[in-house]
């Protein structure tokens, strides 16, 4: 199969999917955000209710909305995207200490002509940046890193799962 977005001149164009059945589709995406390890303390401490010297307030509930607001924003961000009614999307953000950071997942759903990959990668992207954003002021050292498709469901191309993931029955 060759890259769709070209047309036979090698002009960027954007798939015609109007033939195509609308199906139930779903696509998880992951990133991470590493840190110091004491900016990952000042996250818990926040997660745990206690008192955190982060200025900006609320680090992962920022994150998650504007991962939310991402993906729904999408086609204003990718040029070739279609716009598409999302009927879910998940942001989960969780602390993880090897390294120390954040493992961050989202899962988008849709009733469509086309899948989601797309917003379930920019609303990982973005809420690793809005993480990146609301801790800056404390480290700068900050890395996004592991943006990827897990795994995705529907449509004519078949399912997708990572090949490093364990297959789940059921």
């Amino acid at each position: 199969m060759g890259l769709t977005h070209f047309d036979g001149a090698g002009a960027p164009r954007m798939v015609d999917v109007g033939a195509k059945p609308q199906t139930d589709r779903v696509a998880v995406a992951a990133a991470r955000i590493e840190m110091q390890p004491e900016t990952l303390a000042m996250i818990r401490a926040q997660l745990d209710g206690r008192e955190s010297s982060l200025p900006k307030g609320d680090v992962v509930g920022v994150a998650r909305v504007a991962g939310i607001m991402a993906a729904k924003r999408t086609p204003d961000l990718i040029p070739l995207c279609h716009p598409l009614p999302l009927s879910g999307i998940d942001v989960a953000i969780e602390p993880a200490d090897e390294p120390p950071g954040l493992a961050i997942e989202a899962t988008v759903r849709t009733t469509a002509r086309t899948g989601v990959e797309m917003e379930a990668l920019t609303a990982v992207a973005v809420a690793a940046l809005a993480v990146y954003d609301m801790c800056k002021a404390v480290d700068r050292a900050m890395s996004v890193r592991d943006v990827r498709l897990l795994k995705k469901s529907g449509g004519a191309s078949g399912d997708f799962q990572a090949a490093d993931l364990p297959v789940r029955e059921g």
